[in-house]
């Protein structure tokens, strides 16, 4: 199998579910000697080479350029017989056999103006040039053929995995922590979770990742949890399964995710879950989350109030714990190997 991944994602984005996906994709491939790779190459990527355990392999990194993100990649002297497949909605310069990954559609529905158009219109391309088309969650499938339909039977849904990092620690200290993950800005409803939170006084806020605090999000802190706050910038696996380890729970109060990878860390790591019955959370939560169906602060009272229970949290804990199991980095690296397979006839 000649492989081509175009790992433009690199140069992109340094977190977020895309580069989560392709970061264990990656880590995984390095690892499986059954496959007789050729070339992964990437285009573009800030300047080193990198060898794979494979001694056939080489990740081939480029300097970036500002146009790149648009520009189709030359696998001419790669041979006819790849697959190509890229992190970001890339094309290569001739007809060989492709795979795109689409994680989900939220340009489509939360953005305007020349951004949404020059995304969606590489996004449609690539997905209507492929040969198969990889969806993380099925309600991204779903989307796929509301934006940009296609042939149902070039559809393959791999579901996101969840890392390893994440697990129950025997014997810690549970405090009365909040944990907010990443971006916080449009429809991730980071202003409904810190209203919810001043009826609640006894509960206060840990914020992850996202970007440093804006002077809006700190006057809004400040104005409704005075005091019950922390921003922690990014936090690694590992010091987020001990956050999730001692939290009260995750509060996820997104409007729409295309799977929605803190759910079930955060499941994984026997916390509880708030969310909202959204888009593809229902997917990942199953029965295991305390989910409201329309995000308002009035509906957020009511389930953190429930979770005041002691019974409810133990179950939620336990249930939590099952479901996560039903996502792996493993099985969907296999699974996506299995889509390889079968382009490859």
């Amino acid at each position: 199998m000649k492989l081509v991944i175009d790992g433009i994602i690199e140069s992109l984005q340094n977190n977020g579910g895309c580069t989560v996906y392709f970061n264990q994709f990656l880590s995984f491939l390095q690892q499986d000697k059954k496959i007789p790779l050729t070339h992964i190459r990437f285009f573009p990527v800030m300047g080193e080479n990198i060898t794979l355990s494979d001694e056939n392999s080489t990740l081939v990194k480029r300097n970036s350029r500002f146009l790149e993100r648009w520009r189709d990649v030359d696998t001419s002297p790669l041979g006819d017989d790849i697959i190509f497949h890229s992190t970001h909605y890339r094309l290569s310069t001739r007809r060989v056999k492709t795979v795109t990954t689409v994680h989900d559609f939220t340009y489509e529905l939360y953005r305007k103006g020349p951004a949404r158009w020059m995304h969606s219109w590489q996004k449609f391309r690539a997905i209507r040039n492929s040969d198969l088309v990889i969806c993380v969650s099925q309600n991204t499938a779903d989307d796929l053929m509301r934006f940009c339909p296609i042939d149902k039977n070039k559809i393959r849904v791999v579901y996101n995995g969840v890392s390893e990092s994440y697990f129950p620690i025997e014997g810690i200290k549970k405090d009365s922590s909040v944990v907010f993950v990443g971006a916080r800005g449009w429809y991730k409803n980071f202003t409904l979770a810190v209203r919810t939170l001043q009826f609640f006084p006894d509960l206060k806020l840990s914020i992850v990742g996202g970007g440093a605090l804006t002077s809006e999000e700190k006057a809004l802190l400040e104005e409704c949890i005075p005091g019950r706050y922390e921003w922690l910038g990014r936090v690694p696996d590992s010091g987020l399964n001990e956050l999730y380890n001692k939290a009260h729970c995750l509060f996820y109060p997104s409007s729409y995710e295309g799977f929605g990878i803190p759910v079930a860390e955060a499941m994984r790591s026997g916390c509880p879950v708030v969310a909202v019955h959204t888009s593809s959370i229902p997917e990942v939560a199953g029965d295991a989350a305390l989910l409201v169906k329309e995000a308002t602060v009035d509906a957020f009272k009511v389930v953190f109030s429930q979770l005041e229970s002691d019974t409810l949290r133990k179950k939620l804990t336990a249930d939590g714990l099952v479901q996560a199991r039903k996502f792996s980095w493993k099985k969907c690296y296999q699974d996506t190997l299995s889509v390889y397979q079968e382009l490859m006839g």
